[in-house]
């Protein structure tokens, strides 16, 4: 079976092509934008290139049939923060037929290749950007659809991984529940008791500038210090607003305030895939404006689901009951704006107290995606993600 490294735009085509031929039979599937796609593997666009390098393979068979796919990458940065004593490099964007030789003979290019850049393990499958997306494979829930960002895989991509000798690391939950359902008495009590001292109330889009001050506040001190995650730029901050505001509502960006201080925060968006399954792969001229046209129609529904992005709260904060405040202010307003559920990504299961959040607000975990990794010396102990205190 010929593996040919995407060196053309009619390779390229063929990687981006082979998802939806796979899974273009099953209800549930929805594709990534071919346009997201390929930022990720554009030097220009993306700034893990600045100190890091990436490889695309297909694999055809014996007629010329593209099979398989994969990635393999180098984050230097990343390497050389956290994995001093496990350099370890990334293998992701894996799509194959059912097929297990098939399957080891993409794990095979790319391991070969991060080893002979000294790395000593790969995690897969995983993204050439940040972990909030296109991370992860899917074990569990595939009779749901993913949401904007995340990816659905058949049931048999566990076993190919796992055959090949692949570990568990973590696993990322997607957890669920309806806007209407009341939460627990003791949040409306810790909302009155908060009420005096914590100011709680959505974004304005229309002071982008605020937004993004206040966001990357909190971001840094509730996440900076956790593995994997960096610390964020204003100006980052403020190109994460720029890129929401197409598809942002505004009352589904909740802050809460200590005086003028902002203290912790739940970001959530539209779920996007209910509108991208409607306008196509590509967002082109013509995908564009049915991305508007059923952006319109979306947001005029009842029936609307939002998509947890991020929820944090500062260290000094944290455990008073702000947060189940700030929830109990925030609930009327989805159910008003007519969300009827929401979903929330990238809960992983070494994170306790985030878990411990989710159930407490009646969450229920609907969708299980899984981080594998694979030690090049096979004789070398395996240690998962260590748990977050």
């Amino acid at each position: 079976m010929p593996l040919l490294e995407v060196t053309d735009a009619r390779l390229a085509r063929q990687f981006l092509e082979l998802p939806a031929r796979l899974h273009q039979a099953v209800p549930q599937y929805i594709g990534i934008l071919e346009n997201e796609m390929e930022v990720v593997f554009d030097p220009v666009k993306n700034p893990k290139f600045a100190n890091g390098e990436a490889i695309r393979w297909v694999l055809t068979d014996a007629t010329g049939t593209v099979i398989g796919r994969v990635a393999a990458f180098l984050n230097r940065d990343a390497v050389d923060v956290q994995n001093a004593d496990l350099p370890t490099g990334g293998l992701g964007f894996f799509e194959c037929i059912n097929d297990q030789s098939a399957a080891n003979e993409l794990f095979d290019a790319g391991r070969q290749w991060l080893v002979a850049r000294g790395m000593q393990a790969m995690d897969g499958p995983i993204n050439f950007g940040e972990r909030d997306r296109l991370w992860g494979l899917l074990i569990d829930g595939f009779d749901r659809p993913p949401n904007y960002g995340m990816f659905w895989h058949p049931p048999y991509y566990q076993q190919l991984f796992e055959q090949y000798g692949f570990q568990l690391y973590f696993k990322q939950y997607t957890c669920y529940r309806t806007t209407a359902a009341p939460l627990h008495a003791r949040f409306a009590q810790q909302a009155q008791e908060h009420a005096k001292e914590f100011r709680f109330e959505h974004a304005r889009v229309a002071d982008a500038e605020k937004l993004a001050y206040d966001f990357h506040h909190v971001y840094n001190l509730a996440w900076a210090k956790h593995s994997g995650v960096k610390p964020m730029t204003l100006d980052q901050a403020r190109n994460i607003v720029k890129e929401m505001k197409p598809v942002v509502d505004e009352r589904l960006l909740w802050f809460a305030y200590h005086g003028s201080e902002p203290v912790a925060f739940f970001i959530s968006l539209p779920e996007l895939n209910q509108i991208f399954r409607h306008v196509g792969r590509r967002l082109n001229l013509l995908g564009k404006l049915r991305f508007l046209w059923a952006r319109w129609r979306f947001m005029r529904r009842s029936d609307k689901r939002l998509f947890g992005i991020i929820y944090g709260v500062v260290p000094e904060y944290q455990g008073k009951g702000v947060d189940a405040a700030m929830l109990t202010y925030a609930r009327p307003s989805f159910v008003d704006a007519g969300y009827a559920d929401i979903e929330m990504n990238w809960i992983g299961d070494f994170n306790p107290r985030m878990l411990v959040t989710t159930r407490s607000i009646g969450a229920t975990i609907v969708k299980t995606h899984a981080t594998f990794r694979y030690l090049f010396d096979r004789e070398r102990p395996f240690e998962r993600m260590p748990i977050i205190r």
